[in-house]
This record gives C-alpha cells, sequence and structure tokens, in this order.
C-alpha cells in the first residue's frame, strides 16, 4: 500500500495520539489529528487528506456531520470508529465503520475497504487525467 496522506479526527486525545503513531509506524503521513468537527472540516479543507479516520462521536458534534461536510467539496475515502457497539447507523454506502479497541492488522484491513468504496454519485463528472 502506497503512503497516504491521513487526518484523524478523534476527541480522545491518547487515542488520537495513538492512532496517528500506528499509522506513521505503518508508513503513512498523518497530515493533521483533530479532536472536534469544525477544525476537522477546516484540516480537510487545507491539507487535502487522501484518507479521513474519524470517530463516531466527537462528544459536541458528530464525526458523521463532520465527514457529510467534508464531502460536499468532494470525496475523499473514510473509516468511522467508534467504543460503542455496532448499531445501526446511516453512514452512507461507501463508509467503513471500524470497532475500538483496535489493532494494526484491524486498521490495515479497514483502510484497505474505504479505498477501494466507490464514491456515491454526485453528478460531477471525475477529472480527466
Amino acid at each position: 500500500m502506497k503512503a497516504l496522506r491521513i487526518l484523524v479526527v478523534e476527541d480522545d486525545v491518547t487515542i488520537g495520539g495513538l492512532l496517528a503513531e500506528t499509522l506513521e509506524d505503518l508508513g503513512h503521513v498523518v497530515c493533521a489529528v483533530e479532536t472536534n468537527a469544525a477544525n476537522a472540516v477546516a484540516a480537510a479543507a487545507l491539507h487535502h487528506p487522501d484518507l479521513m479516520i474519524v470517530d463516531v462521536g466527537l462528544g459536541e458534534a458528530s464525526g458523521v456531520a463532520a465527514v457529510k461536510e467534508i464531502l460536499r467539496s468532494g470525496f475523499v475515502p473514510h473509516v468511522f470508529a467508534t467504543g460503542d457497539a455496532l448499531r445501526d447507523l446511516s453512514l452512507g454506502p461507501e463508509a467503513v465503520l471500524i470497532q475500538k479497541p483496535f489493532r494494526g492488522p484491524d486498521i490495515v484491513h479497514a483502510i484497505e475497504r474505504a479505498l477501494a468504496a466507490k464514491p456515491a454519485r454526485t453528478g460531477v463528472a471525475p477529472a480527466a487525467s
């Protein structure tokens, strides 16, 4: 897997730091670790990450709402993380959900699934290469 620029959004500073460290150990670049939805949206606009790993519940706001806002500017593969029991969440067809606590192989598998996901049709034609 090629190195990715990853945005981590996690309201628990310890978990966010450990996740960033794990991702860097896997050869990725963590462009930002944000703890709230507003900063996550701003960081995504600034850094244009290849992938986002976002906590579902961010305390003051929903990680799901932050991702929906970010995706308005264009699709970014993403992984949602939750410490809650997996429940029926409306995350969208391209979303990948990972249960906390997770280990390195779980993260690798989730990233692979997220990168393989097809974005929902937006009505925007893909850029020619």
